[in-house]
């Protein structure tokens, strides 16, 4: 088998490469948090020769109560995006939930994240990979490892550039 590699921003990830760290706050907060928070993790992470992908969510749309914070919606976090990626010049990754976000997403952010609850919807996974951008599925863990590769067959047509992020299995199928 042969060593995957995917290309973000200056840098690859691949098992072969060196560590890269993705990391940030759950939900974003405004953009002063976020500036502080991303510059901080970027300080570290330069001191350390580490990479690093800056990672926090619009919307957090899975939580356990409708009544839970869900961060500050697509329009206002895609401008802190943007200001974060001009100032501080790294990757960002960002969960999307529907497939005309991955659309209004596409020159904001670099890495579009699919949640484990819908990491087999087929037009979401699609409508990412057009993007062209690197897609990184957090593989849910009600899904067996033998049904991974359907995921990776909706997309691979369109977009080489996958991440899996492994999160164990338990109950569900299989």
């Amino acid at each position: 088998m042969t060593n995957h590699k995917v290309k973000c921003s200056n840098f690859d990830i691949a098992n072969d490469q060196p560590f890269t760290l993705i990391a940030g706050p759950c939900q974003l907060e405004n953009e002063a948090h976020a500036i502080k928070i991303s510059t901080e993790l970027k300080k570290i992470t330069s001191d350390l020769g580490i990479n690093f992908i800056y990672k926090t969510s619009f919307d957090k749309a899975n939580r356990t109560s409708h009544l839970s914070k869900r961060g500050l919606g697509l329009d206002k976090s895609i401008k802190i995006f943007e200001e974060i990626k001009k100032t501080l010049q790294i990757p960002i990754l960002t969960d999307v939930h529907s497939s005309e976000q991955c659309e209004k997403l596409k020159n904001s952010v670099d890495i579009i994240q699919i949640p484990a609850f819908l990491c087999r919807q087929t037009d979401l996974l699609q409508s990412a990979a057009k993007t062209n951008l690197v897609i990184n599925i957090k593989k849910g863990q009600f899904l067996a490892p033998w049904d991974v590769p359907n995921i990776l067959r909706k997309i691979e047509d369109f977009n080489q550039n996958i991440l899996l992020t492994e999160r164990g299995v338990s109950f569900g199928y299989n």
